[in-house]
């Protein structure tokens, strides 16, 4: 009995905060830093020896924005659902301006 109390005790304090916490139909999420795009989406694979390295090397804004929409060679191209425009925009600017990083490795 008590562990049966417990379980719908904590299922009442944990479904009211997934609720209020929760994306709701129609609202879109924040667009996420440009940092932490490069680190999630693009990272994996430039700088690790798999793709270019592209911080560093002021590539334009414009043809970041192109090349990540529509991929190049073995990059795939990357949907609105994956980088919203936004972020893209984002993006494209932090890298064409970005330094590069000493522990970056690559081609």
């Amino acid at each position: 009995m008590r562990t049966l109390f417990a379980s719908v005790v904590g299922i009442a304090l944990i479904v009211p905060s997934v609720l209020w916490g929760a994306q709701k139909l129609g609202e879109y999420p924040a667009p996420r830093a440009p940092a932490v795009v490069y680190a999630k989406t693009c990272g994996y694979c430039h700088g690790r020896n798999v793709g270019p390295i592209i911080l560093g090397r002021h590539l334009p804004a414009d043809y970041i924005k192109m090349t990540a929409r529509n991929g190049r060679n073995a990059m795939p191209a990357f949907r609105p659902t994956e980088v919203t425009n936004d972020e893209l925009n984002g993006l494209a600017t932090w890298i064409s301006t970005a330094s590069t990083p000493t522990k970056e490795q690559g081609h």
